[in-house]
C-alpha cells in the first residue's frame, strides 16, 4: 500500500499567505524586530494559554515563539493542503512511506500493546514484534539476575548506539546497582581500549548491534573485542557475546549463538524501542522497558488521534518550517536542564538530521526551500557558562529548547529548584533583553525558545518525550515533502572507504583526487 502523491508545500496558497503574512508582520527592518515577543503578551493576555498545551507525560509552552495565532492558523492550512493527517494515517496503516527504498516505517508497531487494534495485514508483524520482544526481555531479565556479569558493552554505531547510549544515561536513576554501562561506537582505537582496560572477560557481556552485521566500525570493534577476550583467558563466547542483527547466519560464523532479530522497516535511528535496545533493557528491567514502550505508545495516539490544532507533534513540526522557511533560521540548540539527559542532543542531531538532511523531495527533484536546521546542544548549566553569550547578545538569533523535569530526584532537592530557576531565567532573558547603559551591556532579547516539562524523568515518559520528536520529524519532512526514513548520503562515504581500504598496503593512489591522493601519501609516509 503506498500513499498517494502529494501538492509541493510551496505551491500551496498556504506557503504564500504565509510568506506575505511574515513580511508584513515579523520581518524585521531599520530599527526593528518586526515582531515584539514583549508586546504580544502585552497585548494578548492568553497568549501563554493559546500557545501551551499538555501531551502524555509533559507539558509545552510555545509562547516564547516568534509566532501570533494568524501564522498557526495558516500553519495548519498548509498541513491540510499538504495532507499531512493522510500521511501519517498512511503511516499508521503501514502503507509503504519510505519511497525510496519501498518499506514501511513502522517503528511506532514497535511500541504497540499486544492485543492492541491494527489493520489485519499488520496483524502478523505485531506478533512477531511482541515474540522477539518477550525474548530479548526474558534475555535481559536473565543477565540482570546473573551477579557474575558486572559489565554490558553495546557495541555499536549510528542508531545502534546513540538511542540506547542516550537512554541508559537518561534512566541511570531506575538502574539497578552493582553493574556498568559502556558504549563503544567510534572506529578510534583509543575508545575501545579505554574501555576494555576496565573489564575482566569472565564479567563482561558484549551485544554487537549491527542490522547487517558488516557495518565496517562496529565489526571492526566487535573483532578486537573478541581477540581481547580470547587473549584475556576468555572461553565462552557464545555466553559472553549476543547479536542484534537480521543476519543471524553471520553472527554464528563469528561464534554468537544468541541473535535477535528486527525487521528492514526498522530504520536506524528509530530502533531503540527493538532488540537495539537490550542494553537498556538489561539496565531498566523488562517492567522499566515496557513502561518505556507505553508512554511512546501514549505519544503515538495523541499524534494520531488529537486535533491539529492540539496535536503537539504538528504543532513543532509546524513551527521548524515556520522558523526555517520563513525566519530563515538555520540552527535550533537543545537546553536539557538535566544531566541524566545530557546524551539527549547527540540523539537529537541523528534523529534530525539525518532524517530531514535532504535537498530532494519524494520524485527526487532539486527543493528550492531549505530543510533540515542543524541542531545542536549540551546540558543548560553548562551551556550557561559555554554558548550562552552567543545566544543572548550574537548576530544570529538561535531558537532554544529548554526541557526540564519538574519531578526533583529524591537527593539535593535545593540544587533541583536552583536548577529550575536557572532555565526559567535563561528563557526569560531571551525574550526580554536588557537596555544597558552600553553596547557592552545590551541584550536585544525577543529571541525565540520553547519550554518542554517532563512530569519526571521516568522510563514513560521519556519514552513519551522520544516519540514526540520522531512524530516532530516526521510532520516537518512530510510538509517539506521529503522521505525522512532514508539515508543515501550517509552510504556515499562508507562506499568510498571501501575503496580506499586497500589502498593502505598498495600506495596505490590511482584515479583518487589529486587532494585524497595528496594525504594518502602524506598518512603513509606518516606511518612509515
Amino acid at each position: 500500500m503506498a500513499w498517494p502523491a502529494r501538492p509541493r508545500c510551496d505551491h500551496t496558497p498556504a506557503w504564500g499567505a504565509l510568506r506575505s503574512h511574515h513580511d508584513a508582520h515579523f520581518k524585521p527592518g531599520p530599527g526593528s524586530d518586526g515582531f515584539s515577543l514583549r508586546d504580544a503578551f502585552a497585548t494578548d493576555a492568553q497568549r501563554f494559554e493559546r500557545f501551551s498545551q499538555s501531551a502524555p507525560h509533559l507539558f509545552a509552552d510555545l509562547s516564547k515563539g516568534l509566532i501570533d495565532a494568524t501564522a498557526e492558523a495558516l500553519l495548519l492550512e498548509l498541513a491540510e493542503q499538504c495532507a499531512v493527517a493522510s500521511h501519517r494515517d498512511a503511516m499508521f496503516a503501514g502503507a509503504q512511506v519510505n519511497t525510496t527504498e519501498q518499506r514501511a516505517a513502522m517503528h511506532w508497531l514497535l511500541r504497540t500493546p499486544r492485543h492492541a487494534p491494527v489493520p489485519a495485514d499488520l496483524q502478523a508483524d505485531l506478533a512477531s514484534v511482541h515474540s522477539t520482544l518477550d525474548a530479548f526481555l526474558a534475555c535481559a531479565e536473565r543477565v540482570r539476575a546473573d551477579a557474575a556479569i558486572t559489565d554490558v558493552v553495546n557495541i555499536g554505531i549510528g542508531g545502534s548506539d546513540l538511542g540506547p547510549h542516550m537512554a541508559v544515561r537518561a534512566l541511570e536513576r531506575h538502574t539497578s546497582p552493582g553493574r556498568r554501562f559502556h558504549f563503544v561506537s567510534n572506529q578510534d582505537p583509543d575508545e575501545l581500549t579505554s574501555v576494555l582496560r576496565q573489564l575482566q572477560p569472565e564479567r563482561t557481556l558484549f551485544l554487537v548491534a549491527s542490522k547487517s552485521f558488516t557495518t565496517l566500525e562496529t565489526m571492526g570493534n566487535a573483532r578486537a573485542a573478541k581477540a581481547w577476550f580470547e587473549a584475556a583467558g576468555g572461553s565462552d563466547i557464545a555466553r559472553h557475546f549476543v547479536g542484534l542483527t537480521s543476519q543471524p547466519q553471520l553472527a554464528q560464523a563469528f561464534g554468537i549463538h544468541t541473535t535477535f532479530d528486527f525487521a528492514d522497516w526498522v530504520g536506524g535511528r528509530y530502533s531503540l524501542w527493538s532488540a537495539i535496545g537490550l542494553s537498556l533493557a538489561i539496565a531498566i528491567g523488562e517492567a522499566g522497558f515496557r513502561a518505556m514502550l507505553a508512554g511512546a505508545h501514549a505519544m503515538d495516539r495523541h499524534f494520531a488521534e488529537a486535533p491539529l490544532a492540539r496535536n503537539l507533534p504538528v504543532r513543532l513540526g509546524l513551527l521548524d518550517v515556520w522558523y526555517r522557511n520563513f525566519h530563515g533560521f538555520t540552527h535550533r540548540s537543545m537546553a536539557p536542564y538535566s544531566s541524566a539527559l545530557q546524551q539527549l542532543p547527540l540523539y537529537l542531531q541523528q534523529l534530525e538530521m539525518e532524517s530531514n538532511g535532504k535537498g530532494v523531495g519524494t520524485d527526487g527533484a532539486r527543493l528550492p526551500y531549505a530543510t533540515s536546521a542543524v541542531v545542536w546542544g549540551q546540558p543548560g548549566t553548562n551551556g550557561q557558562h559555554a554558548y550562552f553569550q552567543m545566544l543572548h547578545q550574537g548576530a544570529d538569533r538561535v531558537p532554544v529548547e529548554f526541557i526540564a523535569v519538574r519531578q526533583p530526584p529524591p537527593n539535593l532537592p535545593d540544587h533541583h529548584r536552583q536548577l529550575l530557576g536557572n532555565a526559567l531565567a535563561q528563557a526569560q532573558a531571551l525574550m526580554q533583553g536588557r537596555t544597558g547603559a552600553d553596547g557592552h551591556h545590551h541584550c536585544p532579547g525577543n529571541r525565540p525558545s520553547n519550554f518542554l516539562v517532563l512530569d519526571d524523568l521516568t522510563p514513560a515518559s521519556l519514552g513519551a518525550l522520544i516519540a514526540l520528536y520522531e512524530h516532530r520529524v516526521f510532520v516537518a519532512g512530510s510538509v517539506w515533502g521529503i522521505n525522512s526514513f532514508d539515508q543515501f548520503g550517509v552510504e556515499l562515504g562508507k562506499q568510498l572507504a571501501q575503496d580506499i581500504g586497500p589502498r593502505w598496503d598498495s600506495g596505490n593512489t590511482q584515479d583518487l583526487d589529486p587532494s585524497t591522493a595528496g594525504l594518502l601519501r602524506h598518512l603513509l609516509a606518516t606511518h612509515g
